[in-house]
């Protein structure tokens, strides 16, 4: 997204370039017609993109103290503009993404922050496994718990690295192989990222888990 595609900006419509309502500036609207109900945007992987430079002038407007208070006269359309109290803004990010920035610090005090841990010990999680019946699913289920304790302990990962529960959600009829595809495929090539300049550690962890998946 850009400001353009967020808040506004000029498109070409039939022939000719007009000002164009954004996606947030359009829901802002709606949700200043209706104040007896509560609007929420959520922005998915939210710092994927330059936030700061997409929601530009808007960022001030974000703030909880200037809620249906100030307004702001937007660049391309000229409209005075505000966002209302009644609309929440809940972004989503990934801490494990070592490939973007972490949102800055002029953002960051805009949002109140909750960290949502790996549901392994999740007591819906825990009938989901035993609904499996099967005693190597549940031993797996322990070994990536001890797992993401040592990847919270560990100085240059921490807990935002963890190992999530939603791998093993939704599997199949033939949940043997998707168990055996899942470490083959997608938490041991992590590991051997997470441990890089560690082999022995990571060569460890590899073991365990295969050992768990190879068992009769």
């Amino acid at each position: 997204y850009s400001y353009e595609d967020f808040i506004e900006g000029i498109r070409p419509i039939d022939g000719t370039f007009k000002v164009t309502n954004g996606v947030f500036k359009d829901f802002c609207l709606k949700a200043q017609e209706d104040k007896s109900n509560n609007y929420y945007c959520i922005i998915d992987e939210i710092n994927r993109g330059n936030i700061s430079k997409i929601l530009g002038e808007l960022m001030m407007l974000i703030e909880t103290d200037k809620r249906d208070v100030e307004k702001i006269k937007l660049p391309y359309s000229g409209e005075e503009f505000y966002v209302p109290e009644n609309l929440y803004i809940i972004g989503m990010l990934n801490t494990a993404d070592r490939s973007l920035a972490l949102i800055d610090y002029a953002l960051r005090r805009r949002f109140s922050f909750y960290k949502v841990k790996p549901a392994f010990n999740n007591e819906k999680f825990k009938q989901y496994v035993e609904s499996y019946l099967d005693k190597k699913f549940e031993r797996l289920i322990e070994r990536i718990k001890e797992l993401n304790i040592a990847i919270c302990e560990d100085d240059s990962l921490g807990d935002g690295f963890e190992i999530g529960h939603s791998y093993f959600c939704q599997l199949k009829h033939d949940y043997e192989k998707e168990l055996d595809d899942i470490i083959e495929y997608d938490i041991v090539p992590m590991l051997k990222e997470y441990w890089f300049d560690d082999e022995n550690k990571y060569k460890d962890w590899e073991e365990k888990l295969r050992g768990v998946i190879n068992e009769q």
